[in-house]
């Protein structure tokens, strides 16, 4: 199964090889055609600059000439002007030919020509052409005949010889022309011609001779050997490999009681031990995978390189491992100056924040004051000043980002903020209400209010939403936006002070002294627990009706958070206190349908009045 997988990978890299081998040729094929443009253009301009250097040096010899004729003719004057004439001259064409040279030596830095690679090592470089053939047809002729060369068994390097042709210097091998020297390569190379065909004569030689004994019975007998070998040895090492995490798998089973209790995360279990154990044999078996893959990436290149023609395999291969770790490295070196500043913008606002969080904890506290400052609006300020230091840092760092510049990374920045804006309208006005909730301070924590139809006890205020609990324990949101645009009632907030007052109805017929019953009710309000005895209660005469009258009895109290219970106790004292003096707690409907001789107070309160003086009225229905 190994070799099977081993086999596949093999085929998959030799055919991402045949294509990025066709992707290259095309590449070479167009950059080819551009250099082979240049190579004409600079090989003309040499070409009018040697003529130039040499037509300078004839006129040179032309005036030295004039000057040894006239030292026989004795005319001094003559050959003073002269030779100051010639002077001048051999100091400008000093100077011209300095200025020559170094941009011809420019010139053959940056213009590299094209490459004679008849195997693997590159011979020499081609800059011009030759009658109409182009400096790549000329490359990849000599490089034909070359390989052609390596082929014959009877090759021999002596037979390799240069020959004068007219104006060249043809390098033959019996009748095949391998290459020819011209002026312009003489040129090109700063050589002259007869140089540059004897080194370029050895190089071929070299080149041969060298292909030759990498392709002879012994050097590949000698390389299946170490192909064997190498196999061998990667066998070896994944048997040993396997063999280790085996003896690692069968230790962990051995103490899976000591080493997998369970994951849990706050009391919850996350992974089992029975599943945590899963999970180790699992990332033991990739781990295992991964090692024995990278081994057989890293054989690859080795094995590649035993045959000189499966050597551009392996270069491939280390090219395709090392380009990416390159540029990684590069990138990352690149990239420290930017991370620096980054990390130092974050230390510096990181410090900011924390003296900011230090001076809103010392107002909240009441350490530091600040005239027209409230305690409370410390933490929500600093809140809000926190979020803009760090919006501030985050616009300041964005340019140094990796890929800030790119974009698609700006077109995603785009994207996500027409979603942030989209989806967080509401987000944001419950932000802005709870702003201004904070700084209006209509409540605090702890205070019982009344929003809308919602009355509970404030138990958490942030930026979006309040909280509050009920009588009942209902734990209740709200969002501040729907709060900023409602009425609030704050029953706390002058309870300590002015005291809130508590107010319950009663309608009292008028048969009732109003001032009996004012008693009554101050006399149930003082008899309540938790009301104060400090301020008395009043009673106000709210409505005279056509049965009744209505009393409202009003009452202070600092204990907010207690009203349902003194409301309750109130209403169980009024009922007492009335029913005591036998006044009838009764509603005008009731006394006009009911029997006039019966009364509603309760028989444990009727022995202490006077006796009944009512009397009783009987209707019988006619027919």
């Amino acid at each position: 199964m190994r070799i099977l997988c081993a086999v596949i990978i093999t085929c998959i890299l030799c055919s991402f090889r045949q294509n990025a081998q066709a992707q290259a040729d095309s590449v070479k094929a167009r950059n080819q055609a551009a250099a082979d443009t240049q190579l004409v253009i600079t090989t003309a301009w040499l070409r009018e600059t040697d003529s130039i250097i040499k037509a300078d040096s004839t006129e040179k010899q032309t005036m030295l000439n004039q000057l040894e004729s006239l030292k026989s003719s004795n005319d001094l004057k003559k050959q003073k002007e002269l030779q100051e004439k010639l002077a001048v001259f051999q100091q400008a064409d000093s100077l011209k030919k300095q200025q020559q040279l170094q941009r011809i030596q420019r010139l053959r830095a940056t213009q590299k020509g094209i490459p004679v690679v008849p195997f693997q090592d590159t011979l020499y470089y081609v800059y011009n052409k030759l009658g109409p053939l182009l400096p790549s047809e000329r490359a990849a002729n000599t490089e034909r005949k070359i390989r052609q060369l390596a082929d014959d068994p009877m090759f021999s390097k002596d037979s390799i010889l240069a020959i004068n042709n007219e104006n060249n210097i043809d390098i033959v091998y019996g009748e095949i022309i391998l290459s020819t020297i011209t002026n312009d390569d003489a040129l090109w190379m700063d050589k002259d011609k007869p140089a540059l065909a004897q080194a370029r004569i050895q190089a071929i030689a070299a080149s041969i001779e060298k292909y030759q004994e990498e392709n002879s019975w012994k050097s590949l007998l000698i390389r299946i050997g170490l192909l064997i070998a190498i196999l061998l040895v990667f066998a070896g090492l994944v048997y040993l490999i396997n063999r280790v995490f085996r003896r690692i798998r069968k230790r962990i089973n051995e103490k899976k009681e000591r080493y997998f209790k369970g994951l849990k995360v706050q009391g919850y279990a996350i992974l089992n031990p029975e599943k945590q154990l899963n999970v180790a044999y699992s990332a033991l078996r990739i781990v295992r995978i991964v090692i024995v893959l990278l081994m057989f990436y890293l054989t690859l290149p080795i094995i590649f390189s035993i045959f000189p023609w499966t050597k551009g395999i392996a270069n491939s291969l280390i090219q395709w491992t090392l380009a990416p770790v390159r540029s990684i490295l590069n990138s990352v070196l690149h990239y420290l100056p930017k991370l620096l500043t980054i990390i130092v913008i974050y230390i510096v606002t990181r410090y900011i924040v924390k003296g900011v969080d230090y001076l809103a904890k010392e107002i909240a506290i009441g350490n530091f004051v600040i005239k027209g400052f409230y305690a409370d609006w410390a933490r929500p300020t600093a809140s809000g000043i926190k979020f803009l230091l760090y919006a501030f840092m985050f616009v300041i760092i964005f340019p140094y980002l990796p890929g800030a510049d790119s974009k698609i990374f700006q077109g995603v920045s785009v994207f996500l903020g027409i979603l942030f804006s989209l989806g967080s309208s509401s987000a944001i006005s419950n932000i802005i209400a709870g702003f201004v909730i904070t700084y209006m301070r209509p409540f605090k924590i702890g205070d019982k209010i009344k929003i809308g139809e919602i009355t509970g006890v404030v138990i958490e205020k942030s930026l979006l939403v309040t909280r509050l609990r009920t009588i009942t324990n209902e734990e209740i949101t709200v969002p501040n936006a729907s709060i900023l645009n409602g009425h609030t009632i704050n029953y706390s907030s002058a309870s300590k002070d002015l005291g809130l007052i508590l107010h319950t109805s009663v309608t009292i017929g008028y048969d009732a002294p109003w001032k009996t019953v004012h008693e009554l009710l101050i006399n149930a309000a003082l008899a309540t627990e938790h009301i104060s005895k400090d301020k008395p209660p009043f009673v106000l005469q709210t409505a005279l009706g056509d049965f009744a009258v209505t009393y409202e009895i009003n009452a202070y109290t600092d204990q907010v958070k207690l009203m349902p219970e003194i409301y309750s106790e109130l209403h169980q004292n009024i009922q007492d206190k009335f029913n005591e003096a036998g006044v009838e707690i009764m509603s005008p409907n009731y006394f006009a349908h009911r029997n006039g001789a019966s009364s509603t107070i309760p028989a444990e309160y009727q022995n202490k009045q006077k006796p009944d003086d009512t009397f009783k009225v009987s209707v019988e229905k006619g027919e």
